[in-house]
């Protein structure tokens, strides 16, 4: 696994590596750049009044993980055959996992814009599913790794005491634009970041719907910068990425002087290289909302 993560895609391609992996007959994903490894089960130690979907901790090369069982988490039953179950050991959210699963088939490079937003008729407000993927005749879930860990550790989420911390400025007449794909997160960036003082916010579920909006403010006539002050972008969304917005953001002559913020999980020191690369102004990890207001003042203000 981590041979292959050698081979990094370039940035902002729109494209992106999944590992497939199987619960019960359905078929899931979770992008390659949260994959730190793959590995067999190995004992777990149970812990006292646990959350239900934690099955323990383990230790791996000195580190003291939990472990997460995706079928308990998703309402699905247990193994039918445990001893092809699987470990994917991920990091995000400046945290390790490990998530319980029961096989582990193959990797597949797609594009983003292969995958299409779920929709609500059948997810309800509650799905962890962040997108699906049509495939060789079968459909594969791209699941929501961070709302598993936030039900089950709610203070890994993003936390609207941290903006009250910094106390009430004069922003009301900044206008940003958002492209975050989870409603839950939505929601949550529209709460704090109303609490910091902001007022104007436009959210796009995608990087696609936001960017037609930005270009069509550059066609209209008006002056851009009066229309917006900066962008916030998550990274994972279907249709277009984070990293495949900023490039075509900074690549355009009208939109190019606007500043881009990333914030996502995926925000490490090894991965901030691709942010840079397609020119974000900022990068910042989820949850830190209090860092990222203190960016868009800094950016914006």
């Amino acid at each position: 696994m981590d041979n292959h993560k050698g081979i990094l895609l370039e940035s902002g391609t729109n494209e992106l590596e999944i590992v497939e992996f199987g619960i019960g007959r359905n078929k899931f994903g979770i992008n390659v750049i949260k994959v730190k490894e793959i590995i067999n089960p190995v004992p777990v130690i149970q812990v006292p009044h646990a959350h239900q979907n934690v099955e323990g901790i383990i230790e791996l090369r000195g580190e003291v993980l939990p472990v997460v069982n995706v079928a308990t988490a998703l309402g699905f039953p247990p193994s039918e055959n445990p001893q092809q179950d699987k470990f994917i050991v991920a990091e995000f959210n400046k945290q390790k996992v490990v998530f319980h699963v029961h096989t582990v088939t193959q990797i597949h490079r797609i594009s983003w814009n292969q995958i299409e937003k779920p929709s609500d008729m059948y997810q309800g407000s509650e799905s962890q599913i962040i997108g699906v993927i049509k495939l060789h005749g079968e459909m594969i879930l791209l699941l929501d790794f961070e709302k598993i860990v936030v039900e089950i550790n709610p203070e890994s989420g993003i936390n609207v005491q941290q903006v009250k911390k910094l106390g009430k400025r004069e922003r009301s007449n900044k206008r940003l634009v958002v492209a975050e794909d989870s409603p839950l997160l939505r929601k949550l960036l529209h709460d704090t970041l109303t609490e910091a003082g902001f007022q104007y916010i436009e959210f796009f579920e995608n990087g696609k719907d936001a960017l037609t909006y930005l270009e069509n403010l550059s066609v209209s006539g008006k002056n851009v910068a009066d229309e917006v002050q900066l962008i916030i972008t998550d990274i994972e969304m279907p249709q277009m990425d984070g990293h495949h917005l900023t490039k075509r953001i900074k690549e355009n002559k009208e939109l190019s002087k606007l500043p881009v913020i990333i914030f996502s999980s995926l925000i490490t020191d090894d991965l901030r290289h691709k942010g840079q690369m397609v020119g974000a102004d900022a990068q910042v990890s989820k949850p830190e909302i209090a860092e990222l207001v203190l960016l868009i003042d800094e950016h914006a203000l």
